[in-house]
């Protein structure tokens, strides 16, 4: 469990900087790059939750699942 979320919290630090760095560093007026910032944070927020969704779903499966087990051998 351990390993996916190393990877979900990379993968979400990776989105975030190469979307500020991309935003920041193209040849854009200072209206235009506000918006793009602003479009960029709602899909990160939207990707964001959805990642979060997933990974709650798998926690209540393991949670689940080691519920099971603990009942079985009890």
């Amino acid at each position: 469990m351990k390993g996916i979320t190393k990877l979900l919290v990379a993968l979400g630090a990776g989105l975030a900087i190469g979307g500020v760095l991309g935003v920041l560093f193209a040849p854009r007026k200072g209206k235009e790059t506000r918006e793009k910032i602003k479009e960029g944070s709602s899909k990160l927020k939207a990707q964001l939750g959805e990642k979060l969704t997933w990974g709650k779903e798998k926690v209540a499966e393991q949670f689940s699942k080691a519920d099971r087990q603990v009942d079985e051998l009890i």
